[in-house]
């Protein structure tokens, strides 16, 4: 599948490199399902990261080391097969966190149609799906952090931006925006951060405490 708005260099890195927090990793891996540039750009990090390692200084090991890593990665219940081109909704990671149905999930309404299902990760950042009706919009926010944004489904608009499937936006600290969903189909995207968002409006900010935005 071909997009427009792919990760940065810092984040195929880092996730090469196996630094991002859990929900991170979750919507890289959801990227690189639907991105066939993204996945191209990960496989010469991934390659990157292989040669480096080669010209690393060797270390001391026990004599037993290579035994004991075969045997870890026997029994490792990861799966290390790389992400699978995606034909559903949700691709392949996410499925693995929340199954293959929308209407399955435990949506909490955030007001006007908006809805979120928060997915349980390690501590470091928060990730959660977010429904966005077509044609409605989520409040005008600042972030703390880092935000990334996958679009799975629709398309919204932002600051003169079109994202659509596949596409994926990097909010930062300085980043303050209104994204709007497009009409003709609701927009489903997931969505990671590692900060509080920041709202200007008291009733937003009241509401971002009670439902962990």
């Amino acid at each position: 599948m071909t997009t427009t708005h792919h990760l940065n260099e810092q984040m195929l890195l880092g996730y090469s490199a196996g630094v991002l927090p859990e929900a991170f990793n979750l919507v890289v891996a959801s990227h690189l399902c639907l991105s066939d540039d993204a996945r191209a750009m990960q496989c010469c990090y991934d390659a990157l990261g292989g040669a480096v390692l080669n010209k690393c200084e060797k270390e001391k090991m026990s004599l037993n080391a290579l035994s004991l890593t075969l045997q870890q990665i026997k029994t490792c219940p990861c799966d290390t097969q790389a992400p699978q081109i995606c034909t559903g909704i949700f691709p392949e990671p996410l499925q693995k966190y929340v199954g293959d149905k929308p209407e399955a999930l435990r949506w909490r309404s955030l007001g006007k149609g908006v809805r979120q299902a928060i997915i349980p990760t390690a501590k470091g950042a928060t990730v959660r799906l977010l429904f966005v009706p077509a044609g409605q919009s989520v409040p005008d926010h600042g972030h703390r952090g880092t935000e990334l944004t996958l679009v799975l489904q629709g398309v919204y608009v932002d600051h003169g931006n079109r994202y659509g499937r596949g596409d994926i936006e990097i909010a930062t600290p300085k980043t303050t925006h209104h994204p709007i969903a497009e009409t003709g189909q609701d927009c489903i995207c997931l969505t990671a951060t590692d900060a509080p968002l920041r709202f200007s409006r008291m009733l937003h900010r009241l509401l971002a405490r009670l439902l962990r935005l």
